[in-house]
């Protein structure tokens, strides 16, 4: 596995971010030096207010001490990080501990959702400091809901408070995230083309970044998990480095996390819609066109009732039809069938479950789903099937925490 390469680094291979490399396969110095930063507040992060030493981050970064100390007192001097205390003494001198400064900057998510909006900000922590939400007549067209994210980010920000990174926003897709453009949202053709990242920005005078609904569910539900199984920190700094590797690649490119092996799970979204985030390798997975995760339109019974995409027996209109006449049970059964496909077909370790429909009977969903798994698995080590641990809003914030953390 290869880790924080360049200089400064302790090895010389390829980190699997490709932007830092140039054309020519040059190092890009000033990615470099972003990509260590982001290493080094990620792993801040994930140790929480406890901190750690200089020299465990060296260890896990696999970045020479020289190297972690300037990256620390630029840090430092950007506000980022501060002293967390001192480590107890092992005879030697007490090491001085680091930890990130929550409070340094923050950012907003937005929830767009086809009747109601809500938007958050949050530390960088992830934690939710402020949040607005009301209605939202998605079918009322893009300038109407430009105008709603206007005023909700209006009365999450804090003017007097830190500086924002930027705004997420979460909204139905299908969608083009790199360009920011909406697609042919399903019952709303007013939306297609509308170029709603640039608008935004133009209006909000931040950085924006869009994406689907279910992927912003994904990394914030992936998020909260995998920092909920990151090592101790005070594991011994003298353990092998790879055991303690932040997004390296391995030779297959998959990324890695902490604590061992890439993570794979899935989100799924079930409220006005049903949809799926999909968090392969250590990050979303969004598909050559940004189209990944239609979970809810797989045909699961010929001839079915007519779903609103113009297909029949969809397991949106399946599980919405059960919904609306009160059968939960039903629905969740239904879910799991779908889910059982894409288990077999992506073979994940976990299968996260959210949305307001979820929430309303959530023990009814996660026994359902995972009945339905554990019926039809191939393999005795099937996914764990839980609640998100976040909601969309909190993962359309942690995009626009994206760019300080180094995640994709």
């Amino acid at each position: 596995m290869n880790r924080g390469s360049g200089s400064g680094s302790r090895g010389s291979g390829n980190t699997g971010h490709r932007d830092v490399y140039g054309p020519r396969g040059g190092v890009n110095l000033p990615a470099l030096r972003g990509h260590n930063d982001a290493l080094v507040l990620e792993l801040l992060r994930a140790a929480g207010p406890a901190g750690l030493g200089r020299t465990e981050l060296a260890a896990r970064t696999g970045l020479t001490p020289q190297a972690v100390s300037k990256i620390t007192a630029r840090l430092g001097a950007d506000g980022l990080i501060a002293e967390a205390g001192r480590a107890a003494s092992t005879g030697g001198k007490p090491r001085t501990l680091l930890r990130l400064v929550p409070d340094a900057r923050h950012a907003v998510g937005v929830h767009l959702d086809r009747d109601e909006l809500l938007a958050v900000r949050v530390d960088l922590a992830g934690r939710v400091v402020a949040e607005s939400g009301g209605p939202l007549d998605f079918g009322a067209g893009p300038e109407a809901a430009v105008e709603a994210v206007v005023r909700a980010v209006a009365r999450v920000r804090d003017p007097s408070g830190p500086p924002l990174l930027g705004v997420g926003v979460a909204a139905p897709g299908p969608l083009d995230h790199r360009a920011g453009v909406m697609g042919r949202v399903t019952g709303f053709p007013s939306w297609k083309d509308f170029p709603l990242r640039g608008v935004l920005e133009g209006r909000l005078g931040l950085p924006v970044l869009l994406d689907k609904d279910t992927n912003a569910g994904a990394a914030a539900a992936a998020g909260a998990w995998l920092r909920a199984t990151w090592p101790d920190a005070d594991a011994d700094a003298d353990a092998d480095a790879d055991a303690f590797a932040v997004r390296g690649a391995d030779p297959e490119g998959a990324e890695v996390y902490a604590g061992g092996g890439a993570r794979t799970c899935v989100y799924l979204h079930i409220g006005t819609g049903l949809g799926a985030g999909l968090w392969l390798g250590g990050g979303v997975y969004r598909g050559a066109r940004s189209a990944a995760g239609e979970f809810g339109h797989q045909v699961l019974l010929l001839d079915g009732p007519r779903c609103r995409c113009g297909a029949r027996g969809c397991v949106e209109a399946l599980c919405l039809e059960a919904v609306a006449r009160g059968d939960v049970s039903e629905a969740a059964r239904i879910v799991g069938e779908a889910a059982a496909n894409l288990v077999a077909l992506l073979d994940v370790d976990r299968v996260l479950l959210g949305g307001r429909v979820v929430a309303a009977a959530p023990d009814v969903f996660v026994a359902g789903v995972g009945a339905v798994l554990a019926a039809r698995a191939l393999d005795p080590a099937r996914p764990v099937v839980a609640l998100a641990g976040a909601g969309v809003a909190e993962g359309a914030a942690e995009m626009a925490l994206t760019p300080l953390f180094g995640r994709g």
